[in-house]
């Protein structure tokens, strides 16, 4: 089934409002990466965006959601990876196609993301949350992958599956290709699978 983009389906006012969110992130995005993450204030980037601070935080709850807050298309696409995945694989594999789509999905900002972690360490708990944004439809989606499997065992392939994720995460250089990353994920994913190959047996 074809399947239309969000701005597509929305109205002219959720266009607006969605063009006004992206001109905000991008403005931040750019300020910050030349900036650093501290050196930039909400003011900063209302004013380059040219909106006042109030429409800033009627889009954003903070400086740090315009980092790691998701565009409604990456949703999208988030969610798409979720329902397309292929159900004629173990789970394991499974999970590694969702987890190196979610990297590529992430491509324009995770090498930004890192950065800004490395220097801002105050930023880890808001990286945690965002990351753990995706837990709950990944759990969603086990628990219709192994119907079978009890909420521990579900758990744990879930959390080694995470760990690994973000292991290559902290591992990886941003200033380096980012097919090194993809290739970090799939060797952490592929060396903590090794004992969950078939969680369900």
């Amino acid at each position: 089934m074809m399947r239309c983009s969000v701005s597509a389906v929305m109205g002219l006012r959720e266009r607006k409002k969605l063009a006004a969110w992206r001109t905000i992130r991008s403005t931040a995005l750019r300020l910050i990466d030349e900036r650093g993450f501290d050196a930039v204030s909400v003011e900063d980037i209302a004013a380059e965006a040219g909106v006042s601070r109030t429409t800033f935080f009627s889009y954003f709850a903070s400086k740090e959601a315009v980092v790691f807050d998701l565009d409604p298309d990456e949703v999208r696409q988030w969610q798409a990876l979720l329902e397309n995945c292929r159900t004629d694989t173990p789970v394991w594999e499974a999970l590694t196609d969702i987890a190196l789509g979610l990297a590529r999905l992430l491509a324009d900002r995770l090498p930004l993301q890192k950065r800004l972690l490395d220097q801002s360490p105050g930023l880890c708990r808001t990286a945690r949350g965002a990351c753990d944004g995706f837990e709950p439809e990944l759990r969603e989606w086990l628990g219709r992958r192994c119907p079978d499997a009890d909420d521990v065992r579900t758990a744990l392939v879930l959390n080694t599956a995470m760990a690994a994720f973000t292991t290559a995460a902290e591992a990886w250089n941003p200033n380096q290709p980012y097919e090194e990353f993809l290739e970090l994920v799939s060797d952490c994913l592929r060396w903590a699978g090794a004992g969950l190959a078939h969680p369900t047996g």
